[in-house]
């Protein structure tokens, strides 16, 4: 954990602390264990610097948060914004390689569709869209959602990121 805290702390800028977490996460410099455990116990700042990371580390190499989806899914509706907005788009970054293990998170994305943030509910409308374009068990009860959704959902971003899915999947 010293060498997380070691770059959180750094005088270098935010972006910067995020981009080298990344880097050393996905280049095994730091434990995965050690980082997921860091995130638990981190203030709510640092977790969602933690959030923001991870959702480039599922990017890179979702393996390496695989082991820990239930953790994930523990966050999906945490307090802090970052942490709302990161922990979801992880989820979703990985539901291509792991499709059944990120299903367990649907029922905490489903909260998150009626949050009154607009980027919370982007941020889990990708999520539940790449899930439902994976795993083919749970389409048919996504695209059900999805239409729903659709039709009670007022921003034309959150609502497109559905109406792209359903698109791919109706293909």
């Amino acid at each position: 954990m010293k060498k997380i805290e070691e770059i959180l702390k750094s005088k270098i800028k935010p972006k910067e602390k995020q981009l080298k977490l990344v880097e050393v996460v996905c280049n095994d410099k730091i434990n995965d264990k050690e980082f997921i455990e860091f995130f638990q116990s981190a203030s709510d700042v640092d977790k969602g610097t933690c959030a923001d990371v991870m959702k480039h580390v599922s990017e890179q190499k979702p393996e390496i948060l695989a082991p820990f989806i239930d953790v994930l899914v523990e966050y999906i509706n945490y307090k802090a914004p970052r942490v709302k907005w990161g922990v979801p788009e992880s989820i979703g970054n990985m539901a291509k390689k792991f499709p059944d293990k990120v299903e367990k998170a649907i029922p905490k994305l489903l909260l998150n569709t009626k949050d009154e943030s607009t980027v919370v509910r982007w941020c889990a409308g990708y999520a539940l869209s790449e899930i439902a374009k994976y795993n083919t068990k749970k389409q048919k009860e996504l695209i059900s959602i999805f239409s729903d959704i659709v039709k009670k959902e007022k921003n034309t971003g959150v609502k497109n990121v559905y109406l792209k899915a359903l698109k791919i999947i109706n293909q």
